[in-house]
């Protein structure tokens, strides 16, 4: 499988990582065991989680699943989230991030987390405060490399200002069906729908930064409102993706994946699955880079403009 650099880090990583927002304690233990076993045969050992996932549970199911040891912990990339008080909050204060962090860690039954996002914008957010949580972690050697969650090009310029370490990674919501920052950029200085400003220089802004866009739900059409393919509701985007599939022998959902991560940005798109089968197709995008006509198409049939 081939790799991409993650942001300004040293870590070379599958361009699919595979996601446990789905994980939780209805998860049979030997059913996430086979899951995690299929990703690692198909090169994806790069795993994303959160603390939030599974209300909480999910990364110590993993950790579970895969029987970690600091043997099985050399094999993998973990990263994590925090920042998230379910319907409550957002916490991105110095202690917060701090404690959170120490649960994750004792959760995952590991010393270090490779990458830590924080979880959504804080509105509340001190950028003194989080600089003094990430030196601390960094110096302890609990976490490697940072990085942020759906925030635009002035929260992260603001925090970037204010950090001694780099943002590697800024994850972001981006499908065929749901990608205003790609809208946006190719429809500069027009008055229709897709003109409107959503993605704020998004893409342009981590290129010059050197910031990994890694992408959440590519299979989704909304905010969890279910998946396009084989939606009715998407027809012409589905023969386009089987006319596609067909030509590389691979299924609509390798197509898919593969949309999101042939972007010259080099974006790292994260599945959402727990299905084994579905997660190997996902991570056959790694070796399938669509030609420019074939996004383009792929992008059109979904309804999506060229002024």
């Amino acid at each position: 499988m081939r790799k991409i650099r993650l942001g300004c880090s040293d870590l070379e990583v599958p361009p699919v990582a595979v996601g446990f927002w789905r994980l939780n304690r209805n998860t049979d233990v030997r059913t996430a065991e086979e899951f995690i076993r299929t990703a690692m045969e198909n090169g994806g050992n790069f795993f994303d989680h959160a603390d939030i996932y599974g209300k909480g549970e999910a990364e110590k199911i993993f950790a579970e699943a895969v029987h970690m040891s600091p043997a099985v912990r050399e094999k993998m990339i973990i990263q994590t989230k925090c920042g998230i008080v379910p319907g409550v909050k957002f916490d991105f204060s110095r202690d917060y991030i701090i404690s959170a962090v120490e649960g994750s860690l004792k959760r995952l039954n590991t010393d270090y987390i490779d990458v830590l996002l924080l979880h959504r914008p804080d509105t509340f957010m001190e950028p003194e405060e989080v600089c003094e949580a990430f030196d601390s972690l960094k110096s302890s050697g609990k976490v490697r490399y940072f990085g942020v969650s759906n925030e635009n090009v002035w929260q992260m310029e603001y925090l970037r200002r204010n950090l001694n370490v780099p943002i590697v990674a800024n994850q972001m919501q981006l499908s065929i069906a749901h990608c205003p920052m790609i809208q946006s950029g190719l429809n500069v200085n027009m008055f229709n729908e897709s003109a409107v400003e959503r993605g704020s220089g998004i893409i342009e802004y981590c290129r010059m930064n050197n910031i990994t866009i890694q992408t959440w739900s590519p299979f989704q059409h909304g905010f969890g409102a279910g998946t396009f393919i084989d939606n009715p509701d998407y027809k012409e985007l589905n023969d386009k993706l089987e006319e596609i599939a067909e030509a590389h022998g691979v299924s609509k959902t390798t197509v898919v994946m593969s949309w999101n991560i042939s972007h010259p940005a080099k974006m790292q798109g994260i599945t959402g699955t727990l299905k084994k089968e579905r997660v190997a197709e996902c991570l056959k995008a790694a070796d399938l880079t669509l030609t420019r006509e074939e996004w383009y198409a792929i992008y059109m049939s979904a309804g999506n403009i060229l002024p």
